[in-house]
């Protein structure tokens, strides 16, 4: 049997930046993400949002892929959360996702500033973040 121990920090949006992701449907998106993560054999060690964006620590197994895993999670959360109307306005996420691959070494920094968005978010906004990542790292790509 392989043994393949592959860290993600994944981040993706919803669509046109629209703050859902609040209250009671925060707290229900971060649930279902989890367990339906669980169900399809997607290990998350670590997941939470701000009112537009979720941040997930994904380990990826070794028959797994990175788009795959993504594209599973935000589709089956959006077909979920249309057909129980969870939403006035149909639920859609952005196409777009950031990830990157995390060191072990790096597993405790990640997960403390994921678990810790809204504090993060109260300095600057996610347009702000990103912009300042990719300016950081010298890339032309968007999220």
């Amino acid at each position: 049997m392989s043994y393949v121990k592959i860290w993600v920090h994944a981040v993706w949006g919803t669509k046109k930046k629209q703050p859902f992701l609040v209250g009671d449907f925060k707290t229900e998106t971060l649930k279902h993400i989890v367990e339906n993560a669980e169900e399809k054999g997607i290990e998350i060690c670590c997941v939470n949002c701000w009112v537009d964006h979720v941040h997930c620590l994904i380990r990826l197994g070794p028959d797994q892929s990175i788009a795959g895993v993504i594209k599973m999670v935000k589709g089956e959360f959006s077909r979920w959360a249309n057909q129980n109307k969870l939403t006035k306005k149909r639920f859609s996420w952005a196409r777009e996702y950031y990830a990157c691959s995390v060191s072990e070494g790096n597993l405790r920094k990640v997960k403390h500033y994921i678990l810790n968005q809204e504090r993060h978010h109260s300095k600057r906004t996610f347009q702000q973040e990103v912009a300042a990542y990719f300016e950081e790292h010298a890339t032309n790509a968007s999220i």
